[in-house]
């Protein structure tokens, strides 16, 4: 696991814990205005040690910040760092950065949406899931299916767009795949 990764995953751990979340969604809210342990512990409902304890750890992370004047700010750099760093680490992330018109379709490594079809961007979006499935045999349908859904909910779709388009070639009983044509060496 890279540095990065696993910074992201101290950052995400911290916050399964409810009461941190709770803490660093209320500062959040609060704004640059921030917040006293006591501002926090009473719409919170909790006791003002385990606010306290909380914004510690938050403050340690990085993902709070506290003045001499015991005034906590939310600082969300922190969170959003370690959001891009699992963004990152998505499956087709690489493939991704080399089609950056195709980036506003995915989000989070998944795919969002989809093209116009009579759009360049469609025959792109074929070209990026073909080296994505990186296809050098035949397979049975539910492997294709298993690799589409590391990325998309609409399995079916996208593999009926990439036969639609050339990239996936099936048979006549349409269970076995193939490579279409060969994308372009980029």
């Amino acid at each position: 696991m890279s540095v990065e990764a696993a910074r992201a995953a101290e950052v995400l751990t911290a916050l399964s814990s409810t009461t941190r979340l709770r803490v660093l969604a209320d500062l959040a809210r609060r704004g640059a205005e921030g917040a006293t342990v006591a501002e926090l512990a009473y719409p919170l409902d909790l006791p003002t040690s385990e606010v306290g304890t909380a914004l510690a750890r938050l403050a340690a992370l990085g993902l709070a910040s506290g003045s001499g004047n015991g005034i906590y700010r939310a600082r969300l750099g922190e969170l959003r760092d370690a959001a891009a760093a699992v963004d990152r680490l998505q499956p087709i992330a690489a493939l991704l950065s080399e089609y950056p018109q195709l980036t506003g379709y995915f989000a989070h490594g998944r795919l969002s949406g989809m093209p116009p079809t009579m759009g360049e961007r469609y025959e792109l979006l074929g070209e990026l899931l073909s080296r994505f499935l990186a296809l050098d045999g035949l397979y049975q349908e539910d492997e294709i299916n298993a690799r589409l859904a590391e990325i998309t909910d609409d399995v079916a779709g996208v593999r009926r767009m990439l036969v639609d388009t050339g990239w996936l070639e099936r048979d006549r009983a349409g269970s076995v795949y193939g490579p279409g044509r060969q994308p372009v060496a980029r």
